[in-house]
């Protein structure tokens, strides 16, 4: 009996994987590759205060506790969700007694941006004597919701979700366990579920741990679609008898909105939080939404596509699923153009063409005596100083390049007024060409 209440319980397949070094980290590789700042600092075994920005999932903890052992320092992981004043007292005594040992000490801060401006200003002085080094992880902003003061003495590094590639790494080392030794999943189904988890990769093992024992139990070796579907239920549908999928969905809802049907567009929305798809995710594809089919038409899209997802954040599920809702009527019943959008992807070609033009000399800065003497900036025209602000005539591409059309308005919302301007400058560039005869 004893053996029984002595028993410690499994750790969960996200801890059991959490990666020891940071060779083994999956994804931030602009933070931890070579020459990359994470990498750097740990090679150069100089810690330094941070925070750590991010969506949930993709490391933060992780990076945390991978740095305090890179450099050889106490852990001391605080909760800003569960913590006080108090706690952070506790660890500032650690701290001092671990520097009476000659160790340093980071003290992590997990969902930092809910702590007070009373309890970040009860470590801020031992951030700045060096008894603590901090690292801070974050869901929001930091300019937003950390103070000032703290802000100005940790550089911020910013996390991206996991990429579609880091997702199929992680699949492939959680069926390199030995307890899944002999299980496959087909790819359809490990394609769903990457989509499913949106860069989360705790959330991916999470599910994977959920989908492995219900096999195991089921006695399938081979994971598909159909058993995703089954298993996870709500997290997960496949929907109506057509079979349609999420990504279908999805595809849906961008299509209502760019086709300027507002019921439409708030049913696909409505259905896809009933299938429990992640609102973050959502309002992701929201935003992109605005920048691609609305666009200059109508810029309040943007902010307020911006303001619904921030909305989200503040208020979370269900009170801030109803600003996401209200951004989709909105996209959905405005102005729509994909000129910006066409431009630049057009001009993302174009540059391949002449991506070692040199820039104008009349376009170059002339900071110094030598580059004004090479004749950097002369004869350039201040726009503020010409008829009307503008330059006319002037060219602005690099010598004996023809500044391509690519951006062309469209009739409707704000970029009616838009094409007009440029109409009318370039009636002001013929003219002043003309007067060059």
């Amino acid at each position: 009996m004893s053996d029984l209440f002595s028993r410690q319980p499994d750790a969960p397949l996200a801890e059991r994987l959490r990666p020891q070094s940071l060779d083994e980290v999956i994804g931030q590789q602009h933070l931890i590759g070579a020459g990359k700042p994470l990498r750097v600092a740990v090679e150069g075994g100089k810690p330094h205060s941070m925070l750590l920005w991010g969506p949930p999932g993709v490391g933060k903890t992780t990076l945390a506790r991978i740095l305090a052992q890179s450099f050889n320092a106490q852990f001391l992981p605080v909760s800003a969700v569960f913590s006080g004043v108090k706690d952070i007292r506790e660890a500032i005594l650690k701290a001092e007694a671990a520097l009476q040992q000659g160790r340093a000490t980071i003290l992590f801060v997990d969902e930092v941006h809910r702590f007070n401006k009373a309890q970040q200003d009860a470590f801020l002085p031992h951030v700045e004597s060096g008894l603590l080094t901090f690292i801070g992880a974050t869901t929001e902003n930091p300019s937003f919701e950390v103070n000032p003061a703290l802000l100005s003495r940790a550089q911020v590094y910013v996390l991206q979700p996991l990429s579609e590639d880091d997702m199929r790494r992680l699949a492939d080392k959680v069926l390199a366990q030995p307890e899944y030794r002999g299980f496959s999943i087909d790819e359809a189904a490990q394609t769903l579920l990457i989509h499913t988890a949106d860069g989360d990769a705790r959330r991916m093992l999470n599910l994977s741990e959920q989908l492995l024992r219900a096999a195991a139990t089921r006695g399938i070796q081979t994971l598909d679609s159909a058993f995703l579907a089954e298993s996870l239920g709500a997290q997960i549908r496949r929907f109506d008898k057509g079979g349609e999928s999420f990504y279908n969905q999805i595809s849906a809802l961008h299509k209502s909105v760019r086709g300027s049907h507002p019921n439409a567009a708030l049913y696909w929305f409505c259905r896809m939080l009933d299938g429990g798809a992640d609102p973050r995710y959502l309002a992701r594809r929201i935003i992109r939404m605005a920048w691609e089919d609305i666009g200059l038409a109508d810029p309040r899209a943007l902010q307020m596509a911006n303001e619904a997802a921030a909305t989200y954040e503040r208020l979370g599920s269900p009170e801030g699923e109803l600003a996401l809702a209200q951004a989709v009527l909105y996209l959905a019943a405005a102005a729509k153009s994909n000129a910006g959008y066409n431009a630049y992807n057009q001009m993302r070609q174009f540059v391949k063409a002449h991506a070692s033009d040199e820039v104008p000399v009349h376009l170059r800065n002339a900071p110094t005596k030598l580059m004004k003497e090479l004749g950097y900036g002369r004869a350039y025209r201040y726009a503020h100083d010409e008829p009307h602000a503008y330059a006319a005539g002037e060219s602005y591409m690099p010598d004996g390049v023809d500044e391509p059309d690519f951006y062309r308005p469209v009739p409707r919302g704000l970029e009616i007024k838009i094409g007009e301007k440029l109409a009318w400058l370039k009636s002001l560039d013929d003219e002043a060409g003309r007067g060059k005869e």
